[in-house]
């Protein structure tokens, strides 16, 4: 969908896969800072919603996904995954339980197939599966005083889910909302904030994106998702072998790292471009950004087997890398071995 916040002052739009969206509204270094100082609002209503009710809802959905989600108490926010049965992740969900229902914002253009999937396992339980995409738009508030700006959209709340995390807060409002809420919060004093600066920000904090950062090979462990979007003591639900083997015996085949590109040329690497390390391809380029302060980076899937301290260069772009997946991620079986007698 095409947000009604795209008509706003000074907004530009953004490029895929954020189409939809401002990209900024004018002055993307002080809506970075924004979110480092204060707060600010980010317009993500090109991202896709599913509401999954009734009263099988969480016992359902914790058979189908990585996260325990049975019990669920009222008002959690959560992650979780879907795998397919080799351990390769489908969806990525952003969840809240409201008491009624389970809502997930999912990355733009993935709603349909997850609510088309999640419809086909329903059998005979009691649970509804809905795309609320056309209906509902994520609005986003974060920076250290979010909770203060929450305020200000105070009256828009009674039938508005609320999806809070240590770092964010989440509004499930409808599309015709948009304009009053952000207007209200925007004379309040938290600024607009575009997906440029947003992306840096996400970016800086090691948050990968599915589609973006990953591909149809990625597994949890790679993606540093393993305890954030993955439960490690669940029971059994597809592709919980690969994350079990993973988690005890370690050795993913690749390793999500944070690059800290040379900012001389003037450009960011195109999404999937080669990792090199001298001649050699070792890894691909994920996404990309201009921090505020932290210059040109981006987020990149290498060889476990890279040294750490290994630099590289990106169609032609220095980098160093920032570990965010360790190599031996996982490994957390305690093997001992039975000697024969001397």
């Amino acid at each position: 969908m095409t947000s009604p916040l795209l008509t706003r002052a000074g907004a530009v739009p953004a490029d895929d896969p954020d189409t939809g969206v401002a990209a900024h509204y004018g002055e993307p270094s002080r809506e970075g800072q924004a979110l480092e100082h204060g707060s600010g609002w980010i317009d993500r209503a090109n991202r896709g919603v599913v509401r999954v009710s009734g009263p099988d809802r969480l016992t359902w959905l914790h058979s189908l996904t990585s996260q325990a989600l049975e019990g669920l108490p009222a008002g959690t926010a959560t992650e979780s995954l879907v795998l397919d049965t080799k351990g390769h992740i489908n969806h990525h969900m952003f969840i809240v339980e409201d008491g009624t229902a389970v809502w997930a914002h999912t990355e733009p253009g993935y709603a349909a197939g997850l609510a088309s999937f999640l419809d086909s396992m329903r059998f005979m339980l009691r649970v509804e599966v809905e795309d609320l995409s056309d209906q509902r738009s994520v609005l986003t508030l974060a920076g250290p005083e979010r909770e203060a700006a929450l305020s200000a959209a105070a009256a828009w709340l009674d039938d508005t889910p609320v999806r809070r995390t240590g770092d964010e807060i989440d509004l499930f409002l409808p599309p015709d909302a948009l304009p009053a809420v952000t207007e209200a919060l925007t004379g309040s004093g938290v600024r607009p904030v575009g997906m440029w600066a947003y992306e840096a920000h996400r970016i800086a904090a090691h948050r990968p994106r599915l589609g973006v950062d990953t591909d149809h090979r990625a597994i949890p462990h790679e993606m540093g998702w393993a305890g954030s979007a993955v439960h490690l003591d669940k029971g059994c639900y597809p592709g919980q072998e690969t994350v079990a083997r993973v988690h005890n015996l370690g050795r993913p085949p690749r390793r999500l790292v944070l690059l800290h590109l040379d900012g001389t040329p003037e450009r960011l690497p195109e999404r999937g471009a080669a990792i090199k390390l001298g001649e050699r391809d070792v890894g691909v380029v994920g996404s990309s950004a201009r921090h505020h302060e932290l210059g040109s980076i981006a987020l990149g899937l290498v060889k476990r087997s890279i040294p750490v301290d290994s630099e590289f260069t990106i169609d032609g772009i220095a980098a160093a890398q920032e570990v965010i997946v360790p190599p031996d991620t996982g490994a957390n079986a305690d093997i001992k071995l039975r000697r024969k007698p001397a």
